[in-house]
């Protein structure tokens, strides 16, 4: 492809398809239509022919102050000047300075260790969990993303033809989310819905469970909450079955606040999982929590050591990167987030004002700046609520409409949208008469 061309987002995924499978390192990116971003700012994107979209994807959610956030850029590339390498052997100031950061403002999290990617760091909870309580089963929602490792990609979107109607108490069949794994040799992992506590006591009841891997707030299949209970009766449960309660914050993690969800809900999870909005994009994740389980990693037994190693964990760009993003938020989240919350309070209540007038039954769930529509009259309590009660069709030409109009919903069913810092009322404003003009289009 000749530099000096300037190609369109059709012939870039044409000429990349010959080189990578797809086209795209990561599956998850691929979009009907196609469209190959080439800049990103604030609170928007500009595609390869040079229109610019307001974005509410985000990434899949980590950019909570906005693409290329200036202080942030400039702590990373500062780290660029000073000297600081991958050194490979010994302690970094850097990581040290970054976890006493978490420590202090992180309520669940007494000690960690920094991985890149929130596949390892779930990976490893699970490790963590079972290397503690010497037992090897896992439970997981039905509808949650905990990474791409062999046992915990399973469940994660399916048809009831796939999986059957609900249960419960009860599990359901796992399905891998794709091949090459051994998940169904092993059957350590048991499927349950979310809010569904006694399917939690049914499964420990048949099987030696080690951790329960949850996002505390489903942000994979837009925004599930958790009801009035679920969090603290799934402590409950862990402090009595013996097994650890593991929060993947992947998605929740400083977007809500900077003590994650959990500070939040007040329910502290033995380990917790973070990434994404960590360092505001930059790659790096983090499994936390108390002391005397993450201790496990240095046990003097090694048949107790869960093994835990990465020549780029603590990476020294990614970690300046990050303590930049926490020391803003503990500066300013005293008005960043009442600010998200009033954008956030302002789309949720224009689309739904916009679906009444349409005469179409539909609802908006939302936690702060995460928000997502559902086409029925009450938000989802789980995955079968939305397979069952969702219009995937009509969801999906909605979104085509919205980035055919410059406010890019990341055109997947169900898909979670992300404010960002960097966002204004007159996007909100904008948007909305966006969404209106989408759905009469429809």
């Amino acid at each position: 492809m000749d530099k000096n061309d300037t190609p369109t987002s059709k012939a870039i995924l044409e000429h990349n398809r010959r080189f990578i499978p797809g086209g795209i390192s990561s599956v998850n990116r691929s979009i009907d239509p196609a469209v190959a971003f080439v800049k990103g700012e604030g609170a928007y994107l500009w595609d390869a022919a040079g229109k610019r979209y307001i974005d509410y994807h985000a990434g899949f959610a980590p950019y909570f102050l906005g693409h290329n956030f200036r202080p942030v850029n400039e702590a990373a590339a500062a780290a660029l000047t000073t000297g600081d390498s991958l050194f490979g052997a010994g302690p970094s100031v850097l990581e040290g300075m970054l976890a006493e950061l978490i420590v202090t403002h992180v309520p669940a999290v007494e000690k960690l260790t920094l991985l890149n990617t929130g596949s390892e760091a779930d990976a490893l909870a699970v490790r963590i969990a079972r290397a503690v309580t010497g037992k090897s089963h896992i439970i997981v929602m039905q509808g949650g993303y905990n990474g791409n490792s062999d046992e915990l990609a399973c469940n994660v979107f399916n048809t009831l033809a796939e999986i059957g109607p609900r249960v419960s108490p009860g599990e359901y069949p796992l399905k891998p989310l794709g091949a090459g794994t051994t998940i169904l040799d092993t059957r350590f992992v048991h499927a349950i819905n979310f809010n569904d506590l006694e399917s939690v006591r049914y499964v420990c009841r048949r099987y030696p469970v080690a951790a329960l891997v949850t996002e505390p707030l489903l942000q994979n299949i837009g925004v599930v909450k958790p009801g009035p209970g679920y969090l603290e009766g799934l402590r409950a449960l862990a402090d009595e079955l013996g097994f650890l309660l593991v929060f993947d914050e992947v998605k929740t993690g400083f977007r809500h606040a900077l003590g994650g969800y959990s500070a939040l809900s007040g329910v502290m999870p033995d380990l917790v999982v973070y990434g994404k909005a960590v360092a505001n994009g930059f790659p790096i994740a983090m499994v936390g929590g108390k002391s005397r389980y993450m201790d496990s990693i240095v046990d003097p037994d090694p048949s107790k050591r869960p093994f835990v190693a990465g020549t780029y964990n603590g990476h020294p760009v990614a970690v300046a990167a990050a303590i930049e993003t926490v020391r803003h938020l503990a500066t300013n989240g005293n008005e960043i987030y009442p600010r998200m919350e009033k954008m956030g309070a302002a789309m949720e209540a224009g689309i739904l004002d916009i679906f009444k007038h349409a005469g179409i039954a539909a609802c908006v769930a939302r936690q702060g700046s995460a928000f997502s529509f559902y086409l029925m009259e009450t938000p989802p309590r789980d995955l079968h609520d939305i397979i069952k009660g969702h219009d995937f069709a009509r969801d999906v030409a909605l979104r085509r409409g919205l980035v055919e109009r410059g406010v890019f919903f990341v055109p997947i069913a169900t898909k979670q949208c992300s404010l960002s810092a960097a966002h204004t009322m007159d996007d909100v404003a904008f948007t909305l008469e966006q969404f209106e003009a989408s759905l009469k289009a429809l």
